[in-house]
C-alpha cells in the first residue's frame, strides 16, 4: 500500500471504530483539557515527524479527550450526529481538498453547493429563485442575512454603507423577541450596527414572539430602517413565532424580515411540524444549520436570501487576479463572508440524498416523538417539565436552581448522557435537545433513568 493508502485507511479506521463504538462508552470526555495538555510533549520539534508518527501521537494524545457528541445520547446541545454518507462525503472533501470559491476554482465543489441548496429549498418551502450560501454556522448564517439586510434598509433611505460605512448614515432599527439567540446580538456587533438599536419585543409564555407586542414596537417611533428578526425553534423551548402574522405585519412598516432558523427550519421538512412554520416562506431571509437536525458533520451553516443580488451586493468583492468572478448571477462566494473556505455542499448533498425527502420528515418526526417520551418520562419520575414540547426541546427543573445543577452535574458527571442547563424565565432548568439520528427509544429511556437516578441521589 502507498504511504497516502495507508495513512488515510488508518485514518479512516480510527474514526469508524469512534462511530462503532460511541454509544458503548459514557457520553462525557474522561480527561479534561487541562489534563490532556499536561499529557502533551510541549516542545516544537526542530526535525520532521513522519506522518503516520504523527497520526499516533494524535489518536493516543487527544482520542480519549474526544465527547460523544455523535453519539445517540448526548443531548446537551441542538448537535446531530453525522450520517454514513455525509461522514464518508466529509471525508472525500478533506482528500480532495477543494476551495469552494467559485466554478472556476472548483466545478465539483460548485455543482454540490448548487445542486444541495436547490433541494433544502425545495424541503424547507422556501422561494426556488433564493440564494443559499455555505457558511460555518447560524452565526455566520445570520451575519451574511444581516449584511443583506443592513444594505437594503439603507439603501432604501439613501445611504450607501459599502461606500461610506456607518458614521452619519441613517439609525437602523432591529426589532427582535426578548427571547432571540445570542448569535443575533454578536451579527448586529460585528456588523457595526451595536445591540443598542434592537428594540425587544415581549416572548408568550412557550417563547414565541408576542405578534400584539410586535405590533405595538413596530408603531412606536418615527418611521426608519427597520430589520425585523424573527424566530424558527427557540433555541430553550423549541417554539416557532407566529410567522403568518408576523411577517405581513412587518412588512407594514418597510421592514426586512430575517428568520432564525437554526435547528427549528428543518420542522418545515415533516408534515407533522410543518403548520409551526406557516408563512416562513414570505420573509427575506433565512438562517439554518445542517450540522443540526439534517445530521451532517461539522461546520455546515447555510445563508438563505430571497434576493440573491442583494446578498452580493453586501458581500461580494472584485480583484483584478480573480477569475471565474460572477456576472449577473452571484457566485459561491458573493453570498458570503468568506473567500477560502471549504467545500461544504458535498456532505449537504451526501445527506440529503442518503436520507431523501421522507427520511429527513422521518428524522424530524423522530426526534419530536424522543422529546415527548424524554419529558413523559421525566414528569413520571417526578420532575417538572416547564414548556410545551412541540419539537425536539424539553426543559427540566428539579425544585430549586441549586438542586437543578446539582442534577446537572451528576448527569454529566455519571457518563450515561450527557444534558446542559439553561436560563429561562429566570429559573435554572435542564435542557434536553434531541437530534441526533442515530437515537433510540432505548437511549432515551436509559437516559431517563439516569438522570432520575441521579436526582434521587441528589436528594
Amino acid at each position: 500500500m502507498d504511504p497516502w493508502s495507508d495513512l488515510f485507511h488508518r485514518a479512516a479506521d480510527e474514526a469508524a471504530q469512534h462511530r462503532r463504538t460511541v454509544g458503548n462508552r459514557p457520553v462525557r470526555a474522561l480527561p479534561d483539557a487541562g489534563v490532556l495538555r499536561e499529557r502533551l510533549d510541549p516542545t516544537l520539534r526542530d526535525a520532521p515527524t513522519p506522518a503516520g508518527a504523527v497520526l499516533d501521537e494524535l489518536v493516543r494524545d487527544f482520542g480519549p479527550g474526544v465527547m460523544g457528541s455523535v453519539g445517540p445520547r448526548f443531548f446537551g446541545f441542538v448537535i446531530g450526529g453525522s450520517l454514513p454518507a455525509a461522514s464518508a462525503a466529509d471525508m472525500l472533501a478533506v482528500g480532495w481538498d477543494q476551495c469552494a470559491f467559485n466554478a472556476t476554482l472548483s466545478p465539483a465543489a460548485a455543482a454540490a453547493e448548487e445542486v444541495a441548496g436547490r433541494w433544502v429549498l425545495e424541503l424547507l418551502g422556501l422561494p426556488k429563485g433564493a440564494s443559499v450560501g455555505f457558511v460555518t454556522g447560524a452565526q455566520g448564517a445570520n451575519t451574511a442575512s444581516l449584511a443583506a439586510a443592513r444594505h437594503h434598509v439603507l439603501r432604501s433611505a439613501g445611504w450607501d454603507v459599502e461606500q461610506d460605512g456607518l458614521r452619519g448614515a441613517p439609525a437602523v432599527r432591529v426589532v427582535a423577541s426578548a427571547e432571540r439567540h445570542a448569535t443575533i446580538d454578536r451579527s448586529l456587533r460585528l456588523l457595526g450596527l451595536g445591540t443598542s438599536c434592537v428594540d425587544e419585543v415581549a416572548a408568550g409564555p412557550n417563547g414565541a414572539i408576542d405578534t400584539t407586542d410586535l405590533a405595538a414596537v413596530l408603531a412606536a417611533g418615527p418611521p426608519a430602517p427597520t430589520i425585523v428578526c424573527l424566530q424558527a425553534g427557540n433555541v430553550n423551548t423549541g417554539a416557532t413565532d407566529d410567522l403568518r402574522t408576523a411577517v405581513p405585519l412587518s412588512r407594514e412598516h418597510a421592514a426586512w424580515v430575517h428568520v432564525d432558523g437554526a435547528f427549528g427550519l428543518w420542522a418545515a421538512a415533516s408534515a407533522s411540524t410543518r403548520d409551526q412554520l406557516e408563512g416562513v416562506e414570505l420573509a427575506d431571509s433565512w438562517s439554518c444549520d445542517a450540522h443540526k437536525w439534517l445530521n451532517v458533520p461539522y461546520d455546515v451553516g447555510l445563508a438563505v436570501n430571497a434576493h440573491p443580488q442583494l446578498a452580493a451586493a453586501s458581500l461580494s468583492y472584485t480583484a483584478a487576479y480573480l477569475s471565474g468572478q460572477s456576472g449577473t448571477t452571484p457566485a459561491l462566494a458573493d453570498v458570503v463572508p468568506e473567500s477560502s473556505r471549504r467545500a461544504r455542499g458535498f456532505a449537504v448533498w451526501a445527506a440529503l440524498r442518503e436520507l431523501g425527502r421522507d427520511g429527513v420528515g422521518d428524522l424530524v418526526d423522530r426526534c419530536c416523538a424522543h422529546a415527548r417520551r424524554f419529558a413523559a418520562g421525566l414528569a413520571a419520575g417526578g420532575a417538572e417539565v416547564a414548556n410545551d414540547v412541540v419539537l425536539n426541546q424539553v426543559l427540566v427543573g428539579f425544585g430549586s436552581d441549586e438542586r437543578t445543577d446539582r442534577v446537572v452535574a451528576g448527569v454529566q458527571a455519571e457518563g450515561t448522557c450527557w444534558l446542559g442547563a439553561t436560563t429561562w424565565r429566570g429559573r435554572r432548568l435542564m435542557r434536553v435537545s434531541v437530534s441526533n439520528a442515530t437515537t433510540t427509544t432505548d437511549d432515551v429511556d436509559r437516559s431517563v433513568a439516569a438522570v432520575l437516578r441521579v436526582a434521587a441521589a441528589v436528594g
